[in-house]
């Protein structure tokens, strides 16, 4: 099996960046691209797993609390705001070939095992 030259070397770290970055917006997508087998892609998989259940879990808790007079809306606008800095650290470290969890959420994703 001949080394892959540098420029394939490129090629394959920038589509694995890319793919890692897509996880963060539909998380299983990458599992079904010759991708999934890179550890990198993996973790950020992980990562993006992680966060859309925390979204869906802010969501229908989101969708109660903010029933509750005065306070409810504003604590509801708190915490997506926090979820997209969430998602934007995750989206950056991605981008800069990091792998690097996730604030709050990201150690519950090495319980996943994909």
């Amino acid at each position: 099996m001949e080394n892959p030259t540098g420029i394939e070397q490129t090629e394959q770290k920038d589509k694995n960046t890319g793919m890692a970055v897509f996880a963060y917006f539909i998380f299983f997508l990458p599992l079904l691209t010759e991708s999934k087998d890179d550890s990198f892609v993996k973790f950020h998989v992980k990562q993006g797993a992680v966060f859309f259940i925390t979204i869906l879990v802010a969501g229908v808790v989101g969708s109660i609390i903010s029933k509750i007079p005065f306070f409810g809306g504003y604590l509801f606008w708190v915490v997506n705001l926090g979820l997209i800095v969430v998602w934007i650290i995750g989206i950056l470290n991605a981008l800069n070939g990091k792998e690097e969890p996730l604030p709050i959420i990201g150690k519950y994703a090495e319980m996943l095992k994909f």
